[in-house]
């Protein structure tokens, strides 16, 4: 969180954490084109000649009002390939919420279990825990065809009992949901910290 008194603004990073290939690009992409042109600010995209994501997405808009301050969310998304993750350090740098989008698919786990491990690292270096940071889960990728059921991720995942979501980034189901949920549970800590 960064309070900029000028200007009466309360700016907010929103990280989507988890693997490469598991759809954090893909939900920013859906928000940007499905939000109002008038609270977005510019997507930002680097990519490599592969197509992944190889530093950050950047969207930024607007919602309500803190404290009677105007907060701007940054959403960034990270990369997840193993060779970036110096770069997903520096982009959690700040950070005051994380979807975690999660793999289905069954040879996705290890996966999945290495990023967020990776996570709590990070997150402990930085004098927090999952334990009591402002995140939640993302199911995606719920459309294919050897998909763990949703009770053995959660079971594998969840295991502070965040809220979770089931998504298909690239149809837009479960998108909205997840970033609704983290916007609150991020304005609900702001509000605690403000007061």
């Amino acid at each position: 969180m960064f309070i900029n008194w000028a200007l009466q603004e309360i700016q907010l990073k929103i990280v989507y954490y988890g693997p490469g290939l598991s759809g954090k690009t893909t939900n920013l992409n859906y928000i940007y084109k499905n939000l109002d042109p008038s609270i977005r600010g510019e997507l930002v995209s680097l990519n490599t000649r592969e197509d992944r994501t190889i530093f950050f997405d950047f969207l930024q808009f607007e919602i309500g009002r803190i404290k009677n301050k105007q907060p701007k969310f940054g959403l960034y998304t990270i990369p997840g390939q193993s060779y970036y993750a110096e770069s997903r350090r520096i982009i959690l740098n700040g950070v005051d919420g994380i979807v975690f989008v999660a793999d289905s698919q069954q040879s996705r786990l290890s996966h999945n279990l290495e990023l967020l491990q990776e996570l709590e690292e990070i997150l402990i270096e930085s004098g927090q825990t999952l334990q009591s940071f402002p995140w939640i889960i993302q199911y995606n990728k719920r459309d294919l065809e050897k998909i763990l059921p949703v009770e053995t991720l959660q079971r594998k995942l969840n295991y502070f009992n965040v809220p979770h979501f089931q998504a298909v980034a690239m149809t837009g189901q479960g998108v909205f949901a997840s970033l609704k949920a983290i916007i609150n549970l991020v304005i609900a800590n702001i509000q605690r910290r403000l007061t």
